[in-house]
């Protein structure tokens, strides 16, 4: 059973000064990369760029001392970036401090309970869909910053339809300077992550953070920088506990849900990710009481929600961090430079922010994947995964994944149910067929059906379609392929077992498999039935019903 231990009090009992110098390296790196990132992500979430640093600093650190993983790096995400604008705006940040906390609880009784394998049941085509369409969301949601428009509106811009109309109605206003600091950081972006060698090892992000303030500040440029729209803070993050009441916490309950389930999922992947390149093995149940202990305590301190950042984590394996010390230097880093340079922040130009998102979206988006499921996947599989993306863009991410996991279902038990046969056995009449050594024997008066496939209530029907003919006394179900059963099915059988009596037929049953006969135990059938009635094999059936026929 997967161990309610964090990695880190594993890994320390081999610890050695050489991996220690190698994951201080990791983390300050990771701190450079994670600085414009977590910027970037807050005020994508509608909330003042320190509360990004905050998250990275504080559910960093917590994160990665209590995690189940060796490597990951947890922080501000894109995934979350839609999700909390939704909540800040609709619930102010004392509701979305609450859904936090709320759903921090909830990932830590997820862990305890050992949920952390469930998070399986959740298909990978509905978190492509899903992922692809937050990407979308985020470009979306950047495309104003970019060209610099002028957008008029009585109310915060929260749904990514509405973005789009206000893009529309107010191209009119764009201001060229604006796009051209976007465009240039954006090249930069683009071009920095293909050069060889050393210039890998600087993040692009931070070179197109110097390059839009050149331009800006040194060519004079008209373009609104994060010092013109927000006040920037470098004072150390204070705790803070609103106040809850029992309202509050049902209006925000589902967020917080939604927060938890994404912040399991993200984390996870991230995990699995992360083992393939260590070549070790997280701890999925300890992972999830560490995210939710990340959560309630980035939330305390005035962050926003966080989980395991698969790009993040990448660069900590890259540059040699191979413990959760790495991910604690990375937080104490950004610690420093929040309280140091963090003033500096205001500088940065609004377009290259919305450059570095677009290729957090591009990066997110993973298009060559959606379009291999596209020309290889089942048709089914394919209309969950448009669904999934089409409900995330239109509307949010809650009703993409309750509808995504609700088509899941419904396609899955139609594919169940199309498996499930219930055919009567065909009988020889040329005798030089009756003579092969692939066929049985059946007693005159003898029914002989087979049932392949789970029996469960989208597929229960097919038991009405054993037809008793007169003349005959015994009824053989072979049910060796029945892997399972449900009460739906079971109500059938014991109906099919109550006409069969009215008609003065036997039922024999062969090869019931252990979950069939448990539930046929639990319900009475084995009882009314007789258990002498169930046979071990089909011989043994068809020469029990050639017995009663005598």
């Amino acid at each position: 059973m997967d161990k309610l231990k964090p990695k880190l009090f594993s890994v320390m009992k081999n610890y050695t000064k050489e991996q220690f110098f190698r994951d201080v390296v990791a983390g300050i790196i990771v701190a450079i990369i994670a600085l414009p990132l977590s910027i970037a992500l807050a005020l994508a979430s509608g909330v003042a760029p320190e509360k990004g640093i905050y998250t990275a600093i504080v559910a960093g650190f917590v994160i990665s001392f209590l995690g189940g993983s060796r490597v990951q790096i947890a922080g501000p995400t894109a995934a979350f970036a839609t999700i909390v604008a939704g909540i800040a705006a609709k619930n102010g940040m004392d509701g979305l401090i609450i859904a936090t906390i709320l759903a921090g609880v909830i990932l830590i009784l997820m862990g305890v309970f050992r949920l952390g394998n469930l998070i399986k049941f959740i298909p990978y085509t509905i978190t492509t869909g899903f992922t692809a369409g937050i990407a979308v969301t985020i470009f979306v949601g950047q495309i104003k910053d970019f060209l610099g428009l002028t957008v008029v509106s009585e109310e915060p811009l929260i749904e990514t339809m509405d973005k789009m109309k206000a893009v529309v109605d107010f191209i009119g206003t764009m201001n060229v300077q604006a796009l051209a600091v976007g465009a240039a950081s954006l090249a930069v972006l683009i071009v920095w992550a293909h050069l060889p060698g050393f210039f890998k090892r600087i993040p692009p992000s931070l070179i197109a953070v110097f390059v839009g303030i050149g331009m800006v500040k040194g060519l004079n440029m008209n373009v609104n920088t994060i010092g013109d729209l927000y006040e920037i803070s470098s004072s150390l993050p204070v705790p803070h506990i609103p106040s809850f009441s029992l309202g509050t916490i049902r209006t925000v309950l589902p967020d917080a849900f939604t927060i938890a389930v994404l912040a399991a999922i993200e984390s996870l992947l991230s995990c699995v990710v992360a083992d393939s390149m260590v070549n070790s093995r997280h701890r999925s149940n300890m992972e999830l009481v560490a995210q939710g202990a990340g959560n309630i305590a980035s939330a305390i301190f005035g962050g926003i929600p966080a989980t395991g950042a698969i790009a993040r984590t990448a660069a900590n394996v890259n540059n040699g961090g191979r413990t959760p010390v790495a991910g604690m230097v990375h937080s104490v880093v950004l610690l420093l430079i929040l309280v140091v340079l963090m003033p500096y922040a205001s500088l940065i130009p609004m377009p290259t922010i919305a450059a570095i998102l677009f290729m957090v979206a591009f990066n997110m988006a993973d298009f060559g994947k959606c379009i291999s499921l596209l020309k290889s996947a089942p048709k089914s599989d394919i209309i969950i995964l448009i669904a999934s993306f089409v409900l995330t863009v239109v509307f949010d991410l809650v009703v993409a994944i309750e509808i995504g996991v609700l088509l899941s279902a419904i396609l899955f038990m139609k594919r169940m149910s199309d498996v499930t046969e219930v055919e009567g056995w065909k009988y020889a009449d040329d005798e030089d067929d009756a003579d092969s050594l692939s066929l049985r024997r059946v007693p005159d008066n003898t029914l002989v059906y087979e049932i392949s496939g789970p029996l469960f209530f989208g597929a229960a029907d097919k038991i009405l379609k054993i037809s008793l003919k007169e003349r005959q006394n015994c009824l053989v179900l072979r049910m060796r392929s029945v892997s399972a059963i449900d009460a739906t099915a079971m109500h059938n059988l014991e109906g099919l077992l109550e006409k069969c009596r009215r008609a003065n037929i036997n039922i024999i049953l062969s090869h019931v498999n252990e979950q069939p006969y448990s539930v046929m135990k639990k319900a009475g059938f084995v009882d009314k039935v007789g258990e002498e009635y169930f046979c071990a094999h089909i011989d043994d059936a068809l020469a029990k019903a050639e017995s009663l026929v005598k």
